[in-house]
């Protein structure tokens, strides 16, 4: 049985917008386990990014705990978080975020160089990356030369360069046609399968949540349903 490497206890948080006080999250509570694919689904404004945020440790929540690897974040400091996110966690966003003047592999080493990785290992890891998510002849090409789902593909090496035991996704694949969709999700199961690896997804596409091991579903700040999916047989965990 795996164990649990994220539990959400009574987590609230109030934005006080100067005129009236939104309550973006009230009282979730959850328990994912290591190597779960969990998807997070609801209408616009339901607190899905929100929650992804307090979870991750980019924002804090205004009342309740938040427990990552048996870590409390709330004991952390700002750079104690922020050296825990650069090593332990991923990122995917949307939009890719790449930067344009440099090439994939320079995409994907940034965040090593920055943390204080010697260059020639920065480098090793971030080809080792890019060969993950089957993307090495492109290693060289700058952004503006790759499809939609080659970029997807360089931020996902990105998120997978520091060996993170959770990645973060919000909206993976929502800037991406239905067959690109389609590929970039086989990409993150296969992932998942050979590598243990927990994903927390954001998503409005009702297809990838269904091939989550659990989808989350969020309406009004709260969890309005939680379900178990059928997902294919050698899933993790």
């Amino acid at each position: 049985m795996a164990e649990p490497i994220i539990v959400v206890s009574n987590v609230e948080k109030v934005y006080d917008t100067g005129a009236v006080l939104v309550h973006a999250l009230r009282g979730v509570s959850l328990t994912v386990q290591a190597g779960e694919m969990m998807a997070v689904m609801g209408p616009s404004g339901c607190g899905k990014t929100t929650l992804l945020n307090c979870m991750s440790g980019i924002d804090e929540p205004t009342k309740g705990s938040i427990i990552i690897e048996d870590t409390d974040l709330a004991t952390l400091d700002d750079n104690t978080k922020t050296s825990y996110r650069a090593r332990r966690m991923g990122f995917i966003f949307q939009f890719y975020n790449l930067l344009p003047v440099l090439t994939a592999v320079e995409n994907v080493e940034l965040p090593l160089l920055v943390s204080g990785v010697p260059p020639k290992k920065a480098r090793a890891q971030a080809d080792a990356a890019l060969a993950r998510v089957h993307l090495a002849e492109w290693a060289r090409h700058r952004p503006a030369q790759l499809s939609g789902g080659q970029r997807q593909r360089v931020t996902i090496a990105r998120a997978l360069v520091n060996h993170p035991a959770i990645v973060w996704a919000d909206e993976p694949t929502g800037d991406l046609d239905s067959a690109t969709a389609d590929e970039i999700m086989a990409l993150m199961q296969e992932l998942n399968r050979s590598e243990g690896l927990t994903f927390i997804i954001v998503t409005h596409d009702p297809g990838i949540a269904a091939r989550c091991h659990r989808t989350i579903y969020m309406q009004d700040g709260s969890i309005a349903r939680d379900v178990a999916n059928a997902v294919p047989a050698g899933s993790a965990p």
